[in-house]
């Protein structure tokens, strides 16, 4: 059963690279997509999109890839690291956005902003892919 709220994810392109000691590996280095489940709107942590992002672009790579090794699990691997992350888009549903919308319209003031579609433009740029 769907979630009436909807559903999205934040996608991102994530290049990790194997630095073993003993071995040679060739490519060292590959590219595969994570994606990180966005919190409903108006509940904790919906805000991932200000904390993260400006017009589209991570704010802070060095924390950002901390953030995702730690998602991957590779904080603690010895050879595995993550050398480059960038952000692809927020993948949602209709029902999803339509409350995203409705969550920042409740609370405009704090994002700086005359409407809602400036404010998703300012974090997200156009990178938001609606599924239907």
């Amino acid at each position: 059963m769907s979630d009436p709220a909807g559903s999205a994810e934040y996608v991102f392109g994530v290049t990790v690279r194997f630095k073993p000691t003993e071995v040679d590996v060739s490519p060292d280095r590959f590219e595969t997509t994570m994606s990180i489940s966005a919190p409903r709107p108006g509940f904790e942590g919906w805000r991932l999109f200000r904390e993260w992002l400006w017009r589209g672009e991570l704010t802070d790579d060095d924390r950002f890839t901390r953030v995702a090794e730690e998602r991957l699990g590779l904080e603690a691997a010895s050879g595995v690291d993550v050398v480059a992350v960038d952000f692809r888009e927020l993948r949602t549903d209709r029902p999803y956005l339509d409350r995203l919308r409705e969550a920042i319209a409740e609370d405009l003031e704090a994002y700086n902003a005359d409407d809602v579609d400036s404010v998703l433009h300012k974090y997200l740029g156009s990178s938001i892919h609606v599924r239907e």
